[in-house]
């Protein structure tokens, strides 16, 4: 093959490829999508609970007996605050992850089974605290 036809196909594979981009960019999401995607690459499992509060929003996930936690801000402004979110199974000690944070407090996990976990989660004066679920 010549120089110039392998140009054509590199061009044309790159205008793919930005073409791509520019629809996967301009695609509209859903308000629900777009906060579970902030602490998708964080923890493993399925999404199975969000406790929102004044100041931000706890993700809680689960997947094969563990239950995972992250807190992420309501709104994204870059500024450090303190964060915590914490993930505690019926009858152990809770684990907990806090601190100065701009994006997320956590991932946070313990291994649960089948035992009632209590989650909490807070965000300078905002904070949540679930009660003993997913029995």
């Amino acid at each position: 093959m010549g120089g110039g036809a392998t140009r054509r196909r590199l061009a044309l594979g790159a205008a793919l490829l930005i073409a791509a981009g520019a629809l996967t960019v301009a695609a509209p999401a859903t308000a629900e999508a777009t906060a579970e995607n902030r602490a998708a690459p964080y923890c493993a499992g399925r999404h199975v609970l969000d406790l929102p509060f004044s100041t931000g929003t706890v993700h809680v996930y689960k997947r094969d007996g563990y239950v995972c936690a992250v807190t992420v801000p309501a709104r994204k402004n870059g500024a450090r605050r303190t964060m915590s979110v914490s993930v505690q199974a019926r009858g152990n000690r809770p684990v907990v992850d806090k601190g100065w944070y701009t994006r997320h407090a956590g991932p946070v996990t313990v291994h649960a089974g089948r035992r009632c976990v209590w989650i909490k989660g807070s965000m300078s004066a905002g904070t949540v605290s679930s009660g003993w679920i997913l029995c």
